[in-house]
């Protein structure tokens, strides 16, 4: 049975942090063949209130200044950008990619819409999705207590005493003052246990697999109230963190994307080392029925239930997406495994498959199987390259795909056969820290991390016909802060503290 990917640690003989980080690295461009696409490649690093665009040639041609860490960030059709915020004032919510509020800001620099999602009760965090519609889909956690997590039939001994904060969806309609939510899907809605045939979920999760497991994922952090000073010291999780709170983020989904042609939403469920998709034709008052279960999961079987082995899967992935209309690939499924699947050394990879789909949008399954596939379309694998975490890909309309290294701030362009045609080595992190002086996201020493890059064709309405030569001079290569590095030079790094 295979619940997670193994833990990897090392120790200071195994393993160099700084070299880990790939802050020795000569930072910059790499490789610029011809085979790429003309265009740019739009970033921000997480600890930064700048978010780049920078060309083929990797000079700076644009930016855009804000007064919070980012998250994710779209370039819209008319020049503005969309992007996630990091609240440094957001309660409660102690995980790695917190939000609490989406931005849009015009080409110029000016901020000119927000909603926030900040409060007691839930919190916007990682990714979100622009509909064609202009709605914006966007992921958020929402509070449930301990009682009332124990009463659904989740294990006490799996039960943090500040209760569990699972994953919703929510669908934003913008308006003049901020926006009004018109849809919501609730994990907590569909949830099933084999624990107490007393309450109405019960059941066996290989039974049921639109329902999730309230008992699956890993097991609880255990960290003594000086160990716990010591990660939050190190920058490896977020300053407010509690003992009580350790283990409270049950899903930490990191991503979405919409398929407009079948109406459909994926997720990326990190803590399960899977993907979810959804059905977005629901109403709001049905996501809470059989319509709102899972339609497709793949990535993990043993979550939910299924002991037999698979050759492909997950670990701990994030960026989902839909290959678009378009591109090679259109209509499979793109992730970024974080700890690659059936490898004895952590190295990441890029996975495509090809989802079951049959001809009224569902998805076919076996009896007494999980999920398919069982065979990839596509998997690429940098050597021993490891990303332990945030990190992406998405295709490009030649077939290339665009990989972000996300800790290390290193993104590739790599062509089906696995030949790196672009290579990049940002050298922007930043200088932005919370009310308490920590990182706005867990991560050191990864100090020039990146969420994830996106490529911008140069035929994109955003960009064609803009002046977009190099700034001149160039924004300056940042300057790491010793104070911050220092821990890493005589303590080993521990990728599964990381927790974002």
């Amino acid at each position: 049975m295979r619940e997670q990917p193994p833990e990897y640690a090392a120790t200071a003989e195994e393993l160099d942090p700084i070299e880990f980080a790939g802050l020795n690295e000569p930072r910059g461009l790499r490789i610029n063949k011809p085979e790429n696409i003309p265009g740019y490649v739009l970033f921000a690093p997480l600890i930064s209130d700048t978010t780049y665009l920078i060309d083929r040639q990797g000079r700076v041609v644009h930016v855009w200044k804000s007064e919070h860490a980012p998250s994710s960030e779209y370039l819209l059709d008319d020049g503005h950008l969309l992007r996630g915020a990091r609240l440094p004032d957001a309660p409660r919510f102690n995980a790695g990619g917190q939000g609490g509020r989406i931005e849009k800001v015009t080409f110029e620099g000016e901020r000119v819409w927000w909603f926030d999602i900040a409060d007691e009760a839930s919190l916007l965090h990682h990714d979100f999705q622009l509909m064609p519609d202009g709605n914006i889909l966007a992921i958020a956690w929402e509070a449930v207590s301990a009682e009332d997590a124990i009463a659904r039939g989740r294990d006490p001994e799996l039960t943090p005493g500040a209760g569990l904060w699972p994953d919703l969806v929510v669908e934003i309609e913008p308006t003049a003052a901020g926006g009004n939510i018109v849809w919501q899907w609730r994990a907590w809605d569909h949830l099933i246990q084999n624990r107490n045939p007393a309450l109405p979920n019960y059941g066996e999760p290989e039974d049921n697999p639109g329902r999730v497991d309230i008992n699956a994922g890993p097991p609880l952090p255990v960290l003594t109230a000086a160990e716990l000073q010591r990660e939050k010291s190190l920058n490896q999780i977020p300053g407010n963190a509690t003992l009580e709170d350790l283990g409270s983020d049950l899903h930490h989904s990191n991503a979405i994307s919409y398929n407009p042609e079948l109406d459909q939403i994926a997720i990326s469920v990190r803590a399960f080392s899977e993907i979810w998709v959804i059905d977005h034709a629901t109403s709001a008052a049905d996501t809470a029925g059989p319509d709102g279960d899972l339609l497709y999961r793949w990535g993990n079987p043993a979550i939910y239930g299924h002991q037999s082995s698979v050759s492909t899967g997950l670990g701990r992935q994030h960026d989902v997406r839909w290959i678009p209309a378009g591109c090679p690939g259109a209509g499979n499924l793109m992730a970024f495994s974080n700890d690659g699947f059936g490898v004895t050394a952590p190295v990441s990879q890029v996975l495509e498959i090809a989802p079951p789909l049959v001809a009224d949008g569902r998805y076919e399954i076996e009896p007494d199987r999980p999920y398919g596939p069982t065979e990839l379309v596509w998997c690429y694998s940098d050597g021993d390259f490891h990303s332990p975490f945030i990190s992406g890909a998405h295709r490009l309309s030649n077939g290339n795909t665009l990989v972000t290294f996300g800790p290390q701030g290193r993104f590739v362009e790599v062509t089906t056969s696995g030949e790196i045609v672009w290579e990049y080595w940002s050298p922007y992190s930043g200088e932005l820290r919370m009310p308490d002086g920590t990182l706005p996201q867990p991560g050191a020493p990864f100090m020039y991390s990146t969420f994830r890059a996106t490529f911008i064709p140069s035929d994109h309405p955003a960009v064609s016909g803009r002046d977009l030569e190099p700034l001149d001079p160039q924004p300056p290569p940042s300057v790491l802060r010793e104070q911050e590095l220092a821990p890493f030079r005589v303590n080993a790094f521990q990728s599964e503290r990381l927790s974002k």
